[in-house]
């Protein structure tokens, strides 16, 4: 954006200087204008809770070395999922053989079926070999 470079070419020197507060001093610092920003968007504590609670998550999924993209991503599709779901459910008079009733669909679930099978068949895998056998003597 041509506006954020124009406004930020002259501040380079201050977020340079920003750069070298220390970490217990600037943590705290960003934490409070979260916590501001947040209850001054909905002016309940309630969202302050939810921060608090995504905040706990994210560290313990990065803790943990989980990606943070698909749970992103799940929050930003599920509700279009469920309401394309309940579409398809009302048109159909609640019968779910429309999802399999188009070839394109059919084939759309077979695959997403099998991507979410497919990570779970190495496992599957090593189970059947650490499988004890019985020592012949």
């Amino acid at each position: 954006n041509f506006m954020l470079l124009v406004l930020n070419l002259p501040l380079i020197g201050m977020w340079v200087q920003v750069l070298k507060i220390p970490y217990r001093i600037l943590f705290p610092l960003i934490l409070l204008f979260c916590l501001i920003g947040v209850y001054s968007v909905g002016n309940t504590v309630f969202d302050i809770y939810i921060m608090i609670v995504f905040g706990i998550l994210g560290y313990l999924m990065k803790k943990f070395d989980y990606e943070g993209a698909p749970l992103v991503l799940a929050f930003v599709l599920g509700p279009l999922l469920e309401n394309n779901l309940r579409k398809s459910l009302i048109m159909s008079q609640g019968d779910f053989s429309i999802f399999f009733t188009r070839p394109l669909a059919a084939a759309s679930l077979i695959v997403a079926l099998f991507l979410l099978v497919s990570p779970l068949i190495p496992w599957f895998g090593r189970k059947r070999r650490e499988i004890p056998r019985e020592e012949v003597s």
